[in-house]
């Protein structure tokens, strides 16, 4: 059995949900979302709760797609009710980030500036050097976010760059530091 797909999915007040022919529907005070079930995984409400099952438990597939879906439902569930949020922070002289219209810019020690589209169903905010993302979908904000870091990643010998709000940066001694040690 997987030890993810057997959990319940506990659903809140504000939150109501549409099971139809394969296809999930949830609705919450953010917004609403659907979820697209395959065809060996089955959806149940009961009471305040989702149960997810599959046909066969026995094959390592099935397990997996247990599990999966039942993970990619409650993001979807968590995502009505309270949404996602990744922070970002710049670091570097001269960076620079504004939002104008639906697109993203980055000035981050290129000799253009960067501009990313920014998806519908996403919110970006940029307060001094830091920017905020935040979504119903977690596999959207996440992958916004991931390829805003992208763009200019943080250097492991001064730690400029765009990384995560409390990524550590391993730092690298530079050639200095190892002339003076070698003697």
């Amino acid at each position: 059995m997987s030890r993810i797909g057997k959990k319940l999915i506990p659903i809140s007040k504000d939150v109501t949900v549409a099971i139809d022919h394969g296809i999930v529907s949830v609705k919450g005070p953010r917004g609403e979302d659907t979820l697209t079930l395959h065809p060996r995984i089955s959806v149940v409400q009961e009471g305040d709760a989702l149960k997810v099952s599959v046909d066969t438990q026995e094959d390592k597939s099935g397990k997996a797609l247990w599990g999966l879906h039942r993970a990619l439902l409650a993001n979807i569930v968590q995502g009505v009710r309270q949404g996602f949020e990744k922070k970002l922070e710049m670091v570097g002289v001269g960076y620079k980030a504004a939002v104008q219209g639906s697109t993203l810019v980055l000035e981050v020690g290129f000799s253009h500036p960067v501009e990313i589209p920014i998806p519908k169903e996403l919110k970006v905010s940029v307060e001094k050097m830091g920017i905020t993302i935040t979504g119903l979908n977690k596999q959207v904000v996440g992958a916004f976010a991931a390829g805003v870091r992208a763009v200019r990643k943080p250097e492991p010998y001064k730690g400029k760059g765009i990384k995560y709000v409390g990524e550590v940066i391993r730092r690298k001694a530079g050639k200095a530091a190892k002339a003076a040690g070698a003697k």
